[in-house]
């Protein structure tokens, strides 16, 4: 850890955010992460809660339900083509209504965006995590702020488009060590990264499937492993089906996921994954 990040943990505020991913790992079974989307172009639920009052019911819902985490975002980062880049001030003007009621809730919230001017005003309210889809490779800028802000962060692995060609594993194994790289060098301490595949971003469905098949071949790095699997277009290639009709092949998804090491399930179904997810743990402690 750097001799910056060494003084930023002593600070009480940053070192209350730091421990949150501790605080959480500590509960010693799967965390369920609920998705808040403010935004009208999200690949399930575009536009539904784009209402602020409307977001933070649905987030109150989701705690009740029995979400650790929520993650917000005001800029889709939905993994098909024709999602549109949103300027800065759209994405803030999105997320001021909602935020920081939604962070006044208690549980613990992060922020889904890949701008750095984002994080740092999110972070500024009480944001406890970033979740940053392009895994500190696409902003030059984000890896400082996570660190100067001692905040955990979730680093997804993506492709700007799907290539079958690729060794899917190998290129999320390499990506996830570039974006370790540049967390730690920017002083971000490693204890303070999540892994998350990206599942359906710049990835074939048959990718998509693999990376939670062999999920396990990322325990090497010693790190928490998140997956969101959740309504995403792997399930309809195996099951015919529309987003919203998609709860049961989310669920299976999760499930095999978490039995593959993920400690951290991202979902918009909160109720029926934390059930899905007790039930299992109850079932592999029985073994």
């Amino acid at each position: 850890m750097s001799g910056t990040a060494d003084t930023l943990m002593s600070d009480g505020q940053l070192g209350d955010r730091a421990n949150t991913l501790v605080r959480l790992l500590a509960r010693n079974r799967p965390l369920v992460m609920g998705i808040l989307n403010i935004t009208p172009d999200s690949f399930s639920d575009g536009g539904q809660f784009s209402d602020p009052k409307t977001a933070i019911q649905h987030a109150e819902r989701m705690i009740a339900e029995g979400a650790d985490i929520i993650d917000v975002g005001g800029e889709s980062s939905r993994p098909y083509p024709g999602a549109k880049p949103v300027p800065l001030q759209e994405e803030l003007a999105r997320l001021q209504p909602v935020l920081a009621n939604v962070i006044q809730l208690g549980t613990p919230v992060s922020i889904d965006t890949i701008k750095p001017e984002v994080a740092i005003w999110a972070l500024g309210l009480g944001v406890c995590i970033v979740n940053d889809v392009w895994g500190l490779q696409r902003e030059p800028n984000m890896a400082r702020v996570v660190a100067e802000h001692g905040a955990p962060v979730i680093v997804m692995h993506n492709r700007t488009e799907a290539d079958p060609a690729v060794d899917i594993i190998s290129d999320i194994d390499a990506f996830f060590s570039r974006s370790i790289d540049i967390a730690t060098h920017a002083g971000v301490p490693r204890e303070l990264i999540v892994l998350d595949p990206g599942i359906g971003f710049g990835k074939t469905p048959e990718q998509s499937m693999e990376a939670v098949a062999r999920l396990d071949t990322f325990k090497h790095f010693g790190l928490p492993l998140l997956i969101g699997a959740s309504r995403k277009r792997f399930i309809d290639t195996v099951s015919a089906s529309k987003p919203l009709e998609r709860l049961g092949g989310s669920i299976a998804a999760d499930v095999m996921a978490f039995l593959k090491g993920a400690i951290i399930i991202r979902t918009h179904d909160v109720a029926a994954t934390v059930q899905a997810l007790r039930v299992a743990t109850a079932i592999r402690n029985m073994s």
